[in-house]
């Protein structure tokens, strides 16, 4: 009885072990912490991968490429700093511009074929005018002035000779600058810079007296440079004279 109870005990105590085995290795694996994947290498990141949903650059690297792009800026030339070589046409036109002495000496020559023409215009067309009543073509047109016939006459012959003054200037210029038509665009272009100057730095007319004239108002009488700087000096003297009433 005694060695059949034993032999019972001693079979149950290996199947016994062996549980005991099993649930302390299944309490260990549960206590131990299960292992974590291992991040994969981020792959290259295509320029078509931002509009298919993946995952957005790093940091470094959008540093990296955002210097990249500053350097290659500042290593690229500007438009303002590109320096296009002038072409040899405005090179020319730069090498041809008229000075201001050869201004004056043409604007002198003009005038004088201006007052030239004028005269002429003047003289022929008071004895254009003479001759054409003396003809009695509006001898009717005459009699309606309540004044002596021979007044009226002389007044149409004084307006055809002052027309005709008046029409010289025009066929002065047109004569000028028919033989001188290379220069006629830098004399326009000086004229105009000229009478700009004129305008600026000419006085108040308001302010003018029987003691204290307007000196030279539209600048006709300058005939140089020297002429010019003459006008300057009697503007300031104007000026002058009107602020301390000299």
């Amino acid at each position: 009885m005694l060695v059949s109870r034993t032999a019972t005990m001693l079979r149950a105590v290996p199947s016994r072990m062996r549980t005991g085995g099993a649930g302390l290795r299944m309490a260990s694996s549960l206590a131990s912490p299960s292992p974590r994947p291992k991040p994969c290498a981020r792959a290259v990141q295509s320029p078509f991968s931002v509009g298919l949903g993946a995952s957005p650059p790093s940091p470094i690297m959008s540093t990296v490429a955002l210097l990249s792009r500053a350097r290659a800026a500042s290593t690229t030339p500007t438009p303002a700093q590109v320096q296009t070589p002038r072409p040899a046409s405005r090179q020319a036109e730069d090498d041809k511009a008229m000075d201001w002495n050869t201004f004056f000496k043409l604007r002198k020559q003009r005038r004088r074929l201006q007052l030239a023409f004028s005269t002429v215009a003047c003289f022929g067309g008071g004895t254009a005018g003479a001759i054409f009543l003396s003809t009695g073509a509006l001898d009717r047109l005459v009699a309606q002035f309540p004044l002596d016939p021979f007044i009226t006459l002389g007044l149409m012959t004084f307006s055809a000779a002052a027309l005709g003054w008046l029409l010289g200037p025009i066929i002065g210029t047109t004569v000028f600058y028919m033989f001188k038509r290379s220069i006629q665009k830098e004399m326009t272009k000086k004229e105009v810079q000229f009478f700009a100057r004129i305008k600026k730095n000419r006085v108040d007319p308001s302010s003018a007296s029987a003691s204290n004239p307007v000196p030279d108002f539209y600048g006709e009488k300058i005939q140089s440079v020297a002429g010019y700087r003459q006008w300057l000096k009697d503007q300031r003297v104007f000026r002058k004279k009107r602020t301390t009433f000299i």
